[in-house]
């Protein structure tokens, strides 16, 4: 199992004390909440992009690490990049370690 960051280790505290408690939601916030489903998940359009081996690689490699196919996170990064939420994460994958940086280091 993965280490757990101070969040999870929080979450997972309360949970074990049974401090957690379910809150069921209103009919209002389940519709609210099935119309930004909606919105968020139409893909409706296809988009085709040219990007180089050595990223493709990378990206494969961190949807990889996240679980997940490689379509599905270069969207999701696109999506909060426009909606203003994309925040930078530390990979397991160090900047020295990608097959991009390596390729740019040779040059």
């Amino acid at each position: 199992m993965k280490s757990l960051d101070r969040y999870e280790r929080e979450v997972l505290g309360a949970y074990e004390k049974g401090a957690l408690v379910s809150v069921r939601p209103t009919k209002a916030q389940l519709a609210a909440f099935r119309e930004a489903a909606r919105a968020t998940f139409v893909k409706n359009r296809r988009v085709n992009i040219r990007l180089s081996a050595a990223d493709l690689m990378d990206i494969q490699a961190r949807a990889y690490e996240e679980g997940g196919p490689y379509q599905t996170l270069i969207a999701s990064v696109l999506h909060k990049y426009v909606s203003g939420r994309l925040q930078e994460k530390r990979s397991r994958l160090s900047a020295g370690e990608t097959s991009a940086a390596r390729k740019r280091a040779a040059r």
